[in-house]
């Protein structure tokens, strides 16, 4: 395949369909009229192709578009201006499936550690991942620090910064870092907790870059940040340019992009470099489905196209009580993130950061014994 396949869901009613689907493939190639070309390689190579639509139902219809990858070069944000741009401006349309040659698959190369190493870093076997947040944002460094402390006195895998953790001035960056650094540091040496920190990076290139500096350099071998808001373009550059670190994707601003989140966090966001896709569980405080989560988790986990298995991290406002059936639900092959659940324990944060640890290690053992 020489080309990139976009599958595009619109809503309209049969009769026009053709013509708005040859509307969308001259949107997202050339945006003119065809009938404005006199070249012959934009004619045949770059313009946009109407490969299939298919019916969904009455006023619904999968629209399957094919653009030129030279249209993309080598850049992330491209790629996705050329998916989505200026129809993303029309509110029929929604970026469905996307099909993509093996040469901008291995352009893109996706994630550098995925799954089996994130496990591997917290000794962690076949089971399923946990994690934990760091929040509310307005608290010092030095309690951010204290509550990392706890949750690895619990046995949390993952400690992450809230999304909304930046460098403000009641928790700079660096005084965060580091304070948080040498809790886990301490924890370590005198419990043997294998706790990780996975601190939020924010701002401009410029900004990311120090951090991700500062951040190699207090032992820190994974990070957060939101591609929607730092964009797609820097997010791959800092993935390239820092082998060594796992990158977690938060979905900030995800929702304002109609484009199936199966094909934003399971395929674009992997593609791009990220090891963890954390998106909104079904149940919780948002509004995905139990199919939409399925979906997700699924492509994040697929090896089709030679990529690194990217770890599902479903989360927004799940509880201890639900561990067991997200469990039944996803498999051993998730990062289960539970925040304000467990700080709603207030003094009791170790003890039950330790019993969410200990249902994720039930689950694991019981389903080795049933597996014989």
């Amino acid at each position: 395949m020489t080309r990139v396949k976009a599958i595009y869901r619109v809503h309209g009613d049969a009769r026009s369909i053709e013509a708005r689907a040859r509307a969308i493939a001259n949107e997202q190639s050339i945006e003119m009229p065809l009938a404005a070309v006199d070249d012959d390689f934009v004619r045949s190579e770059i313009v946009g192709r109407v490969e299939r639509i298919s019916q969904k139902s009455d006023r619904l219809h999968d629209v399957e578009i094919s653009l030129s990858v030279q249209t993309v070069g080598e850049d992330a944000g491209q790629l996705m201006n050329m998916l989505y741009g200026n129809s993303s401006l029309q509110d029929d349309v929604v970026l469905h499936d996307v099909e993509l040659p093996h040469s901008l698959v291995s352009c893109f190369g996706g994630p550098r550690h995925g799954l089996e190493s994130l496990r591997a870093r917290v000794g962690a076997g076949r089971r399923a991942l946990t994690c934990s947040a760091l929040k509310p944002q307005g608290l010092p460094s030095d309690k951010l620090a204290q509550l990392a402390q706890r949750f690895a006195l619990g046995g949390v895998d993952y400690v992450k910064d809230d999304h909304g953790l930046a460098d403000q001035g009641y928790s700079r960056f660096a005084e965060r870092l580091q304070s948080v650094a040498r809790a886990l540091d301490a924890t370590r040496a005198e419990h043997g907790a294998q706790t990780e920190h996975v601190p939020s990076i924010s701002g401009d290139l410029d900004s990311m870059r120090a951090q991700v500096r500062l951040a190699l350099e207090n032992g820190v071998r994974a990070v957060m940040v939101a591609p929607m808001i730092m964009g797609a373009s820097n997010f791959h550059r800092l993935v390239r340019e820092n082998s060594e670190l796992a990158f977690f994707a938060h979905p900030a601003l995800t929702g304002a992009a109609r484009i199936h989140p199966a094909l934003l966090f399971g395929k674009l966001f992997r593609l791009f470099g990220a090891d963890a896709v954390i998106f909104p569980n079904h149940g919780g405080r948002f509004g995905y489905s139990p199919e939409t989560c399925r979906a997700i988790a699924a492509t994040a986990l697929s090896t089709h196209d030679g990529l690194n298995p990217c770890v599902p991290v479903p989360a927004g406002g799940m509880s201890l009580g639900r561990v067991g059936e997200m469990l039944d639900f996803y498999g051993s092959d998730v990062m289960l993130l539970i925040g304000g659940a467990l700080l709603e324990a207030r003094d009791r944060l170790v003890e039950t950061s330790a019993a969410f640890v200990a249902e994720v290690h039930r689950y694991a053992y019981n389903r080795r014994t049933d597996d014989g």
